[in-house]
């Protein structure tokens, strides 16, 4: 099935429905048809990219394909389709819409009063509103949430905002990882409820699967596609430090563990 997603993702035609006005990169919704089968999804263009000083190499739309590819060989199941698609803008990255877009997600993470913490719910962050009121970060606990959690780890992800997760289905997705696979530890993630603590043993078998996966070499010569051999080493040793501790790792000093805003 994920290979007839990828086909249609990747030569269907491109139907504009609207842009995404609050990306901060240019993105807008798209219908990808082929052979009268159609998906939604979300279209980036390489060309309304907005340059980032701290990943200089490669394109965001490499980048997200890339994210794909290692959920994908790790059989992590946390990124959604992801393509290359040569659009009516050029090249773009073109990853399947979960969900309905008039339907707003459940939330698995949220910036709440102390006292509307859910039970069971992992706090991550205190702070305070700018009226001076005290909020709380928190996210809830669940096995779900610990494989993105492990999945950001592996690739460095430094953008995970709670917005970019999402609850369809009976599933949770991770969207956005642009900026992703950098080879300095930028990990900034809302999801650090589990820092610290042993992984889950299934999460690490998915680490095993990427870590073999680069080994062999098919892994390692697409994602040379859209990353330096730099970047690609610094995934190996990423994967292979997670095997030899076996734990979420703790927040990097002097680098900002959360994104801002958190949402």
């Amino acid at each position: 099935m994920a290979a007839d997603v990828e086909h249609l993702l990747a030569e269907g035609e491109v139907e504009l429905l609207g842009r995404i006005v609050d990306s901060s990169n240019g993105a807008v919704l798209v219908r990808v048809s082929l052979d009268g089968e159609s998906r939604l999804a979300i279209h980036k263009p390489v060309a309304l990219e907005r340059p980032l000083w701290d990943y200089p190499d490669g394109t965001l739309a490499g980048r997200e394909r890339a994210a794909y590819v290692v959920s994908e060989a790790g059989r992590f199941g946390v990124v959604p389709t992801t393509v290359l698609h040569d659009g009516p803008w050029g090249t773009a990255s073109t990853q399947e819409w979960m969900g309905r877009p008039d339907v707003a997600p459940d939330l698995v993470v949220d910036v709440l009063a102390p006292d509307a913490v859910p039970d069971g719910w992992r706090e991550v962050l205190r702070g305070e509103t700018p009226d001076g009121e005290e909020v709380v970060v928190a996210h809830a606990d669940d096995a779900r949430l610990r494989t993105a959690a492990v999945f950001d780890a592996l690739i460095n992800n430094s953008d995970r905002k709670g917005g970019h997760l999402l609850v369809v289905g009976g599933g949770l997705w991770g969207v956005d990882h642009g900026v992703s696979l950098g080879v300095e530890p930028k990990l900034r993630t809302v999801l650090w409820g589990w820092a610290g603590e042993p992984c889950d043993p299934a999460d690490l078998e998915r680490v095993e699967r990427v870590r073999e996966a680069l080994a062999e070499g098919t892994l390692r010569a697409e994602l040379t596609e859209h990353l330096t051999a730099d970047e690609v080493d610094a995934l190996r040793r990423r994967a292979e430090r997670l095997l030899a501790t076996g734990l979420h790792p703790l927040p990097t000093p002097g680098w900002p563990a959360i994104p801002w805003p958190a949402m």
